[in-house]
């Protein structure tokens, strides 16, 4: 009898210690939701170098919560990190911001003038595929007016990059010269050669 006693305390016991840790677990979880405690998914050293400023690292943290590698997603954090490194004219940080406000999603609303202006700021740094992304822009009219002389005038730079997609560059500048007049021509050929010479590639 007294085994059985023994016996049955011992499972009353066991019983209490797991929903007791099962408490614990739930409190800990909504605890780390009231905090912000779910950065603890991402890397320590990494989360120390993107607050102490460095870009490339806010960017990777930004990759993060828009994926969901170890935090849930978030887009609103993601775009929040990488504006972060774009506002130190970090070329990476413009760039995935630019694509995030293209392409928008769950939480983060599509606008492609932000878009726009995140890839315009890239292309004035040189990064080829930002200003090749800019005369399609202009050619089509999103998150900008259509201009063709504008879109010749960008793809005119990125075709002057040699790589694997110079060639569709010059092909479509060919295209936007035909919708614009000579001296439109003349004027963006200057333009791009203006630009070309102050900034060596």
């Amino acid at each position: 009898m007294a085994n059985q006693v023994i016996g049955k305390r011992c499972a009353e016991m066991a019983a209490m210690t797991v929903f007791a840790g099962a408490l614990l677990a739930m409190g800990f979880t909504a605890h780390a939701q009231q905090t912000g405690l779910q950065n603890a998914g991402i890397d320590a050293t990494l989360l120390v170098q993107a607050n102490g400023g460095d870009a490339a690292s806010q960017v990777a943290v930004g990759e993060s919560y828009q994926v969901g590698k170890g935090v849930p997603k978030d887009l609103q954090q993601a775009a929040a990190w990488y504006q972060k490194a774009a506002d130190k004219k970090d070329i990476a940080g413009e760039l995935h911001l630019a694509a995030l406000y293209r392409d928008g999603g769950k939480g983060f609303a599509r606008d492609m003038a932000q878009a726009a202006e995140w890839y315009r700021r890239a292309a004035d740094q040189g990064e080829v595929e930002a200003q090749a992304t800019m005369g399609t822009l202009y050619s089509m009219g999103q998150g900008v007016q259509v201009n063709y002389v504008e879109a010749y005038y960008w793809l005119d730079l990125a075709a002057a990059v040699k790589g694997p997609k110079q060639e569709m560059y010059a092909a479509h500048r060919q295209m936007m010269g035909e919708h614009i007049t000579v001296d439109e021509l003349d004027s963006a050929q200057e333009r791009a050669a203006a630009w070309k010479a102050a900034h060596p590639r």
